[in-house]
Order: C-alpha cells, then sequence, then structure tokens
C-alpha cells in the first residue's frame, strides 16, 4: 500500500519507513526541509515537502494514500506554551487528515504514549489521561480514535517513556543530554519510579503491523521493557559520563516534572497476543551503553 507519513525522517519515522519499504509498501514522507526531502529519498521514499502547519500539504498527502501513519510532534519542553502551542498545530494536523480519509476505510495509525495505572502495569484497555501534563496529546489521540465511527480504520501506537536506538532517544535521551548540560546525572524523587521502554526498531515494526492488520478504533502498546527504575537509567548515563549520580528537583524538567516524577510502567501482552508482534532488540539499559563518553 502506499502510505503517507508524518514525522518520517526522526528517530522512530525512520525506522518505521525502513520498515514499510522493507515490506512491499511504498512510502510518501512529509518533508520540512531540504535535508529531510533528501533523507527520504535516500531511504526510498517520496518526499511531500512542508510541515504540520500546512494543512492543505497534509489533505493532499492523505488524498494519494492508501493509508497514513503520524509521528510528527513539536517537541518543545520549554515552557507550557510551547507545549499547548504544539498539542494544538498537531491536533489541527490529525484533524485535517480525518477529514480526507473520513468514509474511506483506510487505515490511520496515530501515537500516543502509555497510560498511568496506579500500582499496576498499564494495559491496552486502560484510557488515557484526559487531565494533566499530558492530557491535550491525549484528547488529540482519543479524537482521532473516534474517527472509526466515520469510516476511518484508526489505531493508536501507544510508546513507552523512551523509545531508543544505540543509546540515543526518549526520556532517557534527554536525561542524557541533561546531564552533559549540569555535569550531574540527575533523577527525580527517590528513582524508583520505572519506565518502559522499546527499540525504535521494535516500535518501527508494530507501527507496520498497526497499519496492515488493527482493527478500527483501537490502542496497542509498544512495550518491549515493562518499567526500569529511572535511578538504574541514570546509573549507567553517569558511569558512561562519569558523572555524580543524585537526584535533583522535579522543577528541573519543567513542564513535564510531573511525568518525570510519575511511575509509570505498562505490558504489552495483549499487544503481542493479537498483532502477533515480538520485540527483538537490545532493551534500554543495554543500548545505554552505546553512549559515547
Amino acid at each position: 500500500m502506499r502510505v503517507f507519513i508524518t514525522g518520517g525522517t526522526g528517530l522512530i519515522g525512520s525506522a518505521v519507513v525502513a520498515e514499510l519499504l522493507g515490506h512491499g509498501h511504498s512510502v510518501l514522507a512529509l518533508a520540512r526541509s531540504d535535508a529531510s526531502a533528501r533523507a527520504v529519498e535516500e531511504a526510498g521514499g517520496e518526499p511531500l515537502r512542508g510541515s504540520l502547519a500546512d494543512l492543505d500539504v497534509l489533505r493532499a498527502g492523505a488524498a494519494r494514500a492508501d493509508g497514513v501513519i503520524h509521528l510528527a510532534f513539536a517537541n518543545d519542553f520549554s515552557s507550557a506554551q510551547a507545549w499547548d502551542d504544539a498539542v494544538a498545530e498537531e491536533n489541527a494536523a490529525v484533524t485535517a487528515i480525518g477529514e480526507v480519509l473520513a468514509g474511506s476505510d483506510r487505515p490511520f495509525v496515530t501515537v500516543s504514549g502509555t497510560p498511568a495505572a496506579p500500582g499496576r502495569a498499564s494495559t491496552e484497555a486502560d484510557p488515557l489521561p484526559l487531565e494533566g501534563a499530558v492530557s491535550g496529546r491525549s484528547r488529540t489521540v482519543t479524537g482521532v480514535l473516534a474517527l472509526a465511527s466515520r469510516g476511518v480504520r484508526t489505531s493508536a501506537v501507544r510508546m513507552p517513556r523512551t523509545v531508543h536506538n544505540n543509546g540515543e532517544g526518549g526520556f532517557a535521551g534527554l536525561l542524557t543530554q541533561m546531564a552533559r548540560q549540569s555535569g550531574v546525572s540527575g533523577y527525580a524523587g527517590d528513582g524508583t519510579q520505572r519506565w518502559p521502554a522499546v527499540h525504535a526498531l521494535d516500535a518501527a515494526v508494530l507501527f507496520r503491523l498497526a497499519l496492515e492488520k488493527a482493527e478500527p478504533g483501537t490502542a496497542w502498546h509498544a512495550v518491549a521493557d515493562e518499567g526500569d527504575a529511572v535511578r538504574d537509567i541514570a546509573a549507567v548515563i553517569g558511569r558512561r559520563l562519569d558523572l555524580p549520580v543524585k537526584s535533583v528537583p522535579e522543577e528541573t524538567y519543567g513542564p513535564l516534572g510531573q511525568v518525570f516524577a510519575a511511575d509509570q510502567p505498562a505490558t504489552s501482552a495483549h499487544t503481542r497476543q493479537a498483532l502477533g508482534w515480538q520485540p527483538t532488540h537490545p532493551s534500554l539499559l543495554d543500548d545505554l551503553e552505546n553512549i559515547r563518553p
């Protein structure tokens, strides 16, 4: 099938593009720069120049495709307003895509985070939070899934705290960046909070399976590691960078401080059974050994 993808040159998106092309699909990828367009072409896809804010370009891309995978998001954690602006931009983008796909029965795969379930690992049946720091994106995803009632084969792949590849990516990648800048490998609170994780190459397989197989209105968990203690993550980062490891104030992480401090393990048992997804790549703690000093 011909697949239109947003965010196709990022850590996750580039892996998804390769996965799609490797399984006989063709790719039309949104590219907001010349460099991104070249990356798409070198991977074997066709670039469509534009950004997530270019709604007419998004509509055109969706109209040319047999299915859509949405991954793009302006990950601006600099302020609460910047985050709200990114959420608003994404909501407008997926709404525009959904308008084109309505009544077509074509697949539309979007992305979210795994939810929290106090006292246990969350499952695919748990709802996304509609209040709190990440509620804006949750409402956007919920709106996409609701398009199932309008003849769109929608599904959501829920990503864990860290999607990694070669020691980079996700919240663990942010901890690494902050450690380099501050000289301390930090974690919020006592560090016992658990973050689930997945290798980007394993996540890419799940996006393809959701595109090909998922029933309308369904959610899936791209979780390979159910939950690593954040202080264990920080310990590997500290050792690799030869930096001290210690607790830092929650406020260190800006508008996402509460998220960084939250215990949020997740399971993917239903996803593995229903879609036949089996992660095969290194765990987060093993992959962080690739961090360069």
